[in-house]
């Protein structure tokens, strides 16, 4: 999800700079909703799980995207899927993303620990090679969305100061630890209306507990459509994330994200679009010197799942209040 969140702000930009331009995104149907305000572009939606599964799926995904009459192809996902599907365009000019592969294995073997290039700028590259240059250095942003019934149920007013906490990942050892995140979640909700977001069923027990335990929270988890989901962060003042999809789906909006990082790294190039350096918040690389163990979080040496835990409560709280400085009255 946060791959295809991250091609937003560049489509935005690529469509405002170029006009004349017209782009069908083929992605899935649950990513629609990201594209739904961009000029000039249209979702092409791919059936992965049933029409278009498999090698002869995409034969027949390609039959008709060429009825289209696209003339060139950015492929920005560059794997086994889009690779094939790719040489079913034969005749076609394809330029596919480069995704550093070998900077970034470079990264977490401790070779070169530098700032690679970010994943928005690698989608940039790929559309400046079609011939199509995109600036991304004054991004615009869509305005708030009106809050649905939905969402105005739940006693959430877009008048409050909103701050958004998502505190899961899709592996542990990217994510701040829970009992931390509560004392986090404590003290923000003195200052502001906390929303707190989640999927999986664990995740909607452990929120609701939060959500029952201290005024001003409340969590969306499991009630909200995600379109719905989409509206309310487009009315945060701010997320607080994990190196996770969630923070990508804010900086669409062009909503302050801070994210927490544990054995991942802001290096890697995947922040939230436009946000500041110090609002990455990273574990201590004294006490885990070997930090970023992986790209995606999933691998890590013994003692290390705990990483983001290095970071204070009171550091995460104080970066809050600094960029929220007012108490609002809620």
């Amino acid at each position: 999800m946060g791959d295809v969140a991250m091609t937003v702000p560049v489509l935005r930009a690529l469509t405002l700079q170029h006009p004349q331009v017209k782009v069908t995104v083929v992605t899935r149907a649950f990513f629609k909703p990201f594209f739904e305000d961009i000029q000039n572009v249209e979702v092409y939606v791919a059936d992965l799980k049933d029409k278009h599964k498999g090698v002869l799926g995409l034969y027949k995904l390609s039959k008709e995207l060429r009825k289209l009459g696209f003339d060139v192809v950015a492929d920005l996902h560059n794997v086994l899927r889009s690779k094939i599907l790719k040489l079913f365009f034969f005749g076609k000019k394809v330029i596919q993303i480069d995704k550093g592969r070998a900077e970034k294995k470079a990264l977490v073997s401790g070779e070169a620990v530098k700032q690679l290039k970010t994943t928005h700028q690698r989608y940039a590259d790929v559309f400046k090679t079609l011939g199509f240059p995109v600036d991304l250095s004054q991004p615009k942003f869509p305005k708030a969305k009106p809050l649905s019934k939905a969402v105005l149920g739940l006693g959430i007013d877009a008048k409050e100061t909103l701050v958004g906490i998502a505190p899961f990942a899709a592996h542990s050892s990217k994510m701040y630890p829970l009992e931390n995140m509560e004392m986090v979640i404590s003290e923000l909700s003195k200052d502001y209306k906390v929303i707190l977001f989640g999927g999986s069923d664990k995740e909607i027990e452990v929120l609701n507990v939060f959500e029952a335990k201290y005024d001003n929270v409340v969590s969306v988890a499991g009630k909200l459509s995600f379109k719905e989901e989409l509206e309310l962060i487009s009315n945060l003042k701010l997320m607080l994330a994990m190196d996770s999809g969630n923070g990508h789906l804010a900086a669409i909006f062009g909503v302050k994200v801070i994210t927490i990082w544990g054995v991942t790294h802001p290096f890697a190039g995947f922040v939230p679009f436009n946000q500041p350096e110090d609002f990455q918040l990273t574990a201590d690389r004294n006490q885990y010197p070997k930090i970023p163990t992986s790209i995606y979080g999933n691998k890590y040496p013994e003692s290390y799942e705990n990483a983001a835990g290095s970071i204070a409560v009171e550091t995460i709280v104080s970066k809050v209040r600094s960029i929220i400085p007012e108490k609002p009255g809620i």
